[in-house]
C-alpha cells in the first residue's frame, strides 16, 4: 500500500462507521493565539471537550497535520538523528462527542488494524490504565487478542488530562512488536526489554483516550454529563510499518524528497555520515513548507522564529551536502507532488509557499558564511584554551549579530565536541531585554507619589464621553513636570498601538496639559506639565480630552482595521498583523508578507478601503466572552494575551477583531484613505504608513503642489510631464552608454600592460598590481577585461580612492572548475591585511578597506594565498 492508500483506507474504513470525515485544521490555528501550532488532531474539537462548543455530528475522523517544536512535545533535537522523531506528522484520529465510547473504539480499532490493514495479532499488545476494569473487559470480549497481551500501566503511560484541570480521562493504546532485531539490549547495558520500557522494539501505533472526567482545581475528578472518545494514530509510523520499513524516513512519504535531495547536491542519502542531513532537510522543509501555506511567516517572534530557526537549522545542514546557495525553496515543488492531491492548499499556494523559503534561505545566506567564520574562531580559540563550552555572551552574539538560533550553535558545538553555556546565553538575552524595557520606561516618573484621595482608581470611562468630573489619588512632580493617578478617567492610555490621549486636567488653583497617557500595570498615567499653579491641594478636577486628537486617531484606528481585511483579500490570507502605531496624524501598520508590494497591489489595497469607507459601514462595538468571539469568528492576534472577558470591534459583516482601542461609529467618518509608504522592516514583515480624514487632504494638496512644482521646471502642461520626463531619461542613459563605451576603451588599454607582468605559482598564471582608475565601476571592467584576456589564470586589482582601497580579484571558469579556486575567497584574504573584508561570485568579488598604506603587502600575499588554495584538499 502506498501512503497515500493507507491515509485513505483509514478514512475509508472510519465513513463506513458513519462518520463525518472532516478537513485538516491547519497548522497555524486561526483562533486560537495561545498555542504556536495545531500538534494534535484533537485541537479543532478542544472547544467541544470543554463544553463550550458543538458540532453538527457526533462522529468524525481525519488526518490533522500537526507541527510539533516546543514544549514537552519538543523532540527537535533527535529529528534526523533517529528513525522516527519528526516536526511534522500527519495524526490519522477518529472522534465521538457523546455518541459511541470504550466498546465500539476499541473493537473498530482491533478490526482495522488486523482484518483490514492484516497486522499480525501475535505482535500485537493492547494496554489499559490499571483502574479501567471496562476497557480490559472489553478487549477480552470484543476482540480476539491473546489476553495475555492485555497489560496494564498507570497514569504516566495510560492517563490523559488536558491540563492541570478539565476534561481527562484513561487511556488504551496499542503497540506493535517489530522484532527482536529492534530491541535496545544490543547497546544499552543493564536494558529491560517490554512494551512502555523504552525499547525500541516496541512502538505504540494508536492511543486511544476515553474523556469521562473533569478534574477540579484540587485534583478532584468528576464525571462528565457526556463520554468523548479522542483517538491518534501517527501516520508517517503506521506507513512504515505496513510497508514493512525500519525507518520512517524509507517510506514513500520521504522517499521522493530524499531523491530531490540527492538530485540537487550530487550526493547520496544512503551514505551513513551524509543520512541525518538528508533526514533533517527533508524534515524540516514538510513543516517550514506546511507552515507557510497555513499562513506563518518566518519572522523573530513567537511561531514565525520557529520557522526561522527550522529553515536555518536546514540551511546548516545543506552545508554539509556543499550546498552553499539556496536550495530549500527548491523542494517545495517535490513536497507538492506527493501531498497536495491531499491537501489541495499546498498546490495552491505553492508560488507563495516558494517565495517565502527562497526569501528567508537568501537572508541567511547573506551572513551565515560570516557567522560560520566567527563560530570556528570560537572553537580554536575554546579548543587553545582546554576550554569544553563556547561562552554564552559569544553564543549570543552569533544570534544577535548573524542570526544564529541558540539551538543552531548548540548543533555546530555538540558537532566539535563543545557545549554552549546556555544560562550565560540567557544572561545575555535578558539584560537585552532590561535595556528594551529602560528605553521605553515612562517619560515623566517625577518624584515620589503623594496621596490626595483614598480610593479606587483608573477606571476607564473614555468609551463614552471625553470630559468629566473626577478625583485625583495621587500625583507625583518634578518642577512643572507632573504625573496624575485619577479616580476615574476619560483618557485612553498607550495599548495595543494607539497612542495615548492628550488634554487637560483642571482644578480650582491650576491648570495641567497632559501630554501623554500610559499604563502602568492597571494604572491609568496622566503625564504633562502645569500650565498655571504648581500646587494641587484639593482632589476635584475635570478632566478633558481633546477631541479632535482623539477624533482623528479613531478615524485611523478603525481605518486599520479596513486595511487589515484588504491586505488578506488582496494579497492572501497569510497576511496577519504584526504591529501597529495608530496616532492621531498618522498610522503604520506591519503585517507578514514575503515582498514588497507591486504598484498595482497598493492601488487595489487602497480602492478596497476606499471602498468600504464610502458603503459607510456601521462600526459596532461590544463585550462578550472570550469563547463567544471566537465561535463568531473574531480575529485575535498571536502572542495577546486575552482574559475570559473580551472587546469586539465588528464593521459590518466585513471585519471584526478583537480590540480595545477607540473606533468610529460608521466607516464614512473615515473619509478618505491613502498610503503614503510601503516598506521592509523585518523578514517576512512589511509596513505600511498611511493617513485618513484631514492628513489625507494635505497629502493631495502637497501632491497638486509638487505637480504645479514639476511642470514649472519642465515647462510644460500636466499632460506632457510623462513624456518630457522619458526623453530626458532616454538622453542620459545615451549619455551614460558613451561614458561607458570611453571607459571600456580605456581598460582595454590597460590591460596590456598588466599582461606583461604575468607570474607563476603552482602552474597558474596571475597578476598582482595596483591600478589607477577613476572608480570601482572602472575596477570592475578593468577586471573583466583581464580576466577575458588570460583565458587561465587569476587577476587581483587595488585601486585607492581617497581614504579607501578597493581590491577585486577575477578567477578564470577553468580554475574555478578544476582547482575549486574562488575570487571571494581570494578576496577576502588579501583584504585583510588592508582592515577590509568583501566577497562575491566565483569569478568576481570586491572587498574595501581603510589601511590605505597596505595595499602593497595585500597585493604580495596573493603569491602565497594561490599556493595555499590550490593544495588544499579537493572536495570529492
Amino acid at each position: 500500500m502506498t501512503a497515500s492508500d493507507i491515509r485513505q483506507s483509514f478514512l475509508d474504513f472510519f465513513t463506513k462507521q458513519n462518520h463525518r470525515i472532516v478537513p485538516s485544521a491547519p497548522v497555524v490555528p486561526p483562533d486560537d493565539p495561545t498555542l504556536l501550532f495545531t500538534n494534535a488532531g484533537m485541537n479543532q474539537f478542544k472547544d467541544v471537550f470543554l463544553g463550550t462548543g458543538t458540532r453538527p455530528y457526533s462522529r468524525a475522523a481525519d488526518s490533522q497535520k500537526c507541527i510539533r517544536v516546543s514544549g514537552k512535545h519538543n523532540d527537535l533535537e533527535a529529528v534526523g538523528y533517529d528513525t522516527y522523531h519528526h516536526t511534522f506528522f500527519e495524526m490519522l484520529g477518529n472522534w465521538s462527542f457523546g455518541d459511541y465510547y470504550k466498546a465500539e473504539a476499541i473493537g473498530w480499532a482491533w478490526e482495522l488494524l488486523t482484518r483490514e490493514w492484516g497486522l499480525p495479532k501475535d505482535r500485537l499488545w493492547a494496554t489499559v490504565f490499571r483502574e479501567d476494569d471496562e476497557a480490559e473487559a472489553l478487549w477480552k470480549k470484543g476482540t480476539d487478542i491473546t489476553p495475555s497481551r492485555i497489560l496494564r500501566f498507570d497514569e504516566k503511560d495510560n492517563f490523559w488530562e488536558m491540563g492541570a484541570t478539565g476534561p481527562c480521562g484513561p487511556c488504551s493504546e496499542i503497540h506493535i512488536d517489530l522484532g527482536e532485531g529492534f530491541c535496545d539490549k544490543h547497546t544499552v547495558p543493564g536494558h529491560v526489554c517490554g512494551v512502555n520500557a523504552g525499547c525500541g522494539r516496541f512502538i505504540e501505533l494508536w492511543n486511544i483516550v476515553f474523556i469521562q472526567h473533569n478534574r477540579d482545581d484540587k485534583g478532584g475528578l468528576h464525571p462528565l454529563p457526556s463520554k468523548h472518545v479522542d483517538t491518534g494514530m501517527g501516520f508517517e509510523r503506521i506507513t512504515a510499518v505496513l510497508q514493512g520499513k525500519t525507518s520512517n524516513y524509507d517510506t514513500d512519504i520521504f522517499m521522493p524528497l530524499q531523491s530531490a535531495i540527492e538530485n540537487l547536491t550530487g550526493k547520496s542519502g544512503r551514505d551513513e555520515a551524509l543520512a541525518a542531513s538528508f533526514r533533517v532537510i527533508a524534515d524540516h522543509v514538510r513543516a517550514v513548507s506546511f507552515a507557510v501555506t497555513d499562513g506563518a511567516i518566518p519572522s523573530n517572534e513567537g511561531r514565525g522564529y520557529v520557522l526561522r530557526r527550522l529553515l536555518r537549522r536546514a540551511a546548516r545542514y545543506g552545508r554539509n551536502l556543499g550546498m552553499e546557495e539556496p536550495f530549500i525553496y527548491k523542494l517545495v515543488p517535490t513536497l507538492v507532488g506527493t501531498m497536495g492531491a491531499a491537501y489541495p492548499e499546498l498546490n495552491e499556494r505553492a508560488r507563495h509557499t516558494t517565495h517565502v523559503i527562497q526569501s528567508e534561505e537568501e537572508r541567511f545566506n547573506e551572513v551565515l558564511d560570516r557567522g560560520i567564520e566567527i563560530f570556528e574562531k570560537l572553537v580554536a580559540d575554546a579548543l587553545s584554551r582546554r576550554q569544553k563550552q563556547i561562552a554564552g555572551a559569544d553564543a549570543f552574539r552569533l544570534y544577535d549579530t548573524y542570526g544564529f538560533p541558540l539551538d543552531l550553535t548548540q548543533l555546530m558545538a555538540r558537532e566539535k565536541g563543545l557545549t554552549v553555556d546556555e544560562a550565560g546565553f540567557e544572561r545575555e538575552m535578558e539584560a537585552q531585554r532590561t535595556r528594551a524595557r529602560e528605553s521605553h520606561q515612562f517619560a515623566h516618573s517625577g518624584g515620589d507619589w503623594q496621596t490626595v484621595s483614598e480610593g479606587a482608581d483608573s477606571a476607564f470611562l473614555g468609551y463614552e464621553r471625553l470630559s468629566m468630573k473626577t478625583e485625583i489619588r495621587k500625583f507625583r512632580k518634578d518642577k512643572d513636570a507632573v504625573t496624575l493617578l485619577l479616580a476615574e478617567t476619560p483618557f485612553y492610555a498607550e495599548s495595543g498601538g494607539q497612542v495615548g490621549d492628550t488634554g487637560e486636567i483642571v482644578g480650582a488653583d491650576f491648570h495641567i496639559r497632559v501630554d501623554e497617557t500610559r499604563k502602568q500595570g492597571d494604572q491609568i498615567l496622566h503625564a504633562g506639565r502645569f500650565l498655571s499653579g504648581s500646587e494641587i491641594s484639593s482632589p476635584a478636577v475635570e478632566a478633558r480630552v481633546t477631541t479632535s486628537e482623539r477624533l482623528s486617531t479613531a478615524r485611523n484606528h478603525t481605518a486599520t482595521h479596513l486595511l487589515h481585511k484588504a491586505l488578506r483579500k488582496v494579497l492572501g490570507d497569510h497576511v496577519n498583523q504584526a504591529g501597529s502605531l495608530v496616532a492621531p496624524d498618522r498610522f503604520r501598520f506591519d503585517f507578514t508578507h514575503y515582498e514588497a508590494l507591486k504598484p498595482d497591489e497598493i492601488r487595489a489595497v487602497e480602492a478596497e478601503v476606499n471602498t468600504h469607507i464610502r458603503i459607510n459601514h456601521p462600526v459596532n462595538k461590544f463585550v462578550t466572552s472570550l469563547a463567544d468571539a471566537r465561535k463568531r469568528g473574531a480575529t485575535a492576534l498571536f502572542g495577546e494575551t486575552y482574559g475570559e472577558t473580551v472587546r469586539v470591534v465588528q464593521i459590518d459583516t466585513y471585519s471584526m477583531e478583537l480590540c480595545g482601542g477607540t473606533h468610529l461609529d460608521a466607516t464614512g467618518e473615515i473619509g478618505y484613505f491613502r498610503i503614503v509608504a510601503e516598506e521592509s522592516v523585518a523578514s517576512g514583515v512589511r509596513r505600511i504608513e498611511a493617513v485618513t480624514g484631514e492628513g489625507a487632504d494635505r497629502l493631495l494638496e502637497s501632491d497638486r503642489e509638487t505637480l504645479r512644482t514639476v511642470q514649472a521646471l519642465l515647462r510644460c502642461g500636466p499632460d506632457e510631464i510623462t513624456s518630457r520626463l522619458r526623453s530626458l531619461i532616454d538622453e542620459r542613459k545615451s549619455l551614460e552608454k558613451e561614458i561607458r563605451k570611453t571607459r571600456q576603451a580605456s581598460s582595454a588599454s590597460e590591460v596590456d600592460p598588466l599582461l606583461a607582468d604575468v607570474r607563476t605559482v603552482s602552474g597558474i598564471r596571475f597578476v598582482a598590481a595596483e591600478v589607477s582608475v577613476p572608480d570601482v565601476e572602472s575596477l570592475r571592467m578593468l577586471g573583466d577585461k583581464l580576466r577575458e584576456k588570460l583565458k587561465s589564470g587569476v587577476g587581483v586589482l587595488g585601486m585607492i580612492s581617497g581614504d579607501k582601497v578597493n581590491i577585486l580579484a577575477v578567477v578564470t571558469d577553468d580554475l574555478i572548475r578544476e582547482k575549486s579556486l574562488k575570487a571571494g575567497e581570494i578576496v577576502k584574504a588579501a583584504a585583510a591585511a588592508v582592515g577590509g573584508s568583501g566577497g562575491g561570485k566565483p569569478h568576481l568579488a570586491l572587498a574595501g578597506g581603510k589601511e590605505v598604506s597596505k595595499l602593497q603587502d595585500a597585493l604580495g600575499l596573493v603569491p602565497s594565498l594561490l599556493a595555499r588554495f590550490i593544495d588544499r584538499p579537493q572536495a570529492r
